[in-house]
């Protein structure tokens, strides 16, 4: 298989906010896979004990250590799409994914998870 078809991806995470009782954690490894084909990146989170609407937010950091904003997620709202990336949330569980579909070499990267409360 040549090495132009495989794509890495590499989830990491992080969260922002006014409360140290915010968490956002992965057990997932580095993911490798072969263009054309679908990954599926999975984020737990916590929120302070009083907060009930936030926003999470996906980003890819690129090679050059730039930040690129992908997809928000609206804790209030429905699973959003755009392109190729799709959210999967579940509020009730505190977890939320982010599908990646039909990749490309251009979705090479970190991926972060983070979290906002309002």
């Amino acid at each position: 298989m040549p090495l132009s078809s495989l794509l890495w991806v590499f989830l990491a995470f992080t969260f922002s906010g006014s409360s140290v009782s915010q968490k956002v954690t992965q057990y997932q490894p580095d993911i490798i896979s072969q263009v054309r084909n679908v990954v599926i990146l999975n984020c737990r989170y916590e929120t302070s004990w009083n907060v009930y609407t936030y926003w999470i937010f996906w980003y890819k950091q690129l090679p050059s250590g730039e930040m690129t904003y992908l997809i928000p997620q609206y804790s209030e709202d429905g699973n959003e799409r755009d392109g190729h990336y799709s959210v999967n949330f579940q509020k009730a569980h505190k977890f939320i994914s982010l599908t990646i579909s039909s990749l490309k070499l251009e979705h090479s990267g970190k991926y972060f998870c983070t979290l906002w409360e309002r």
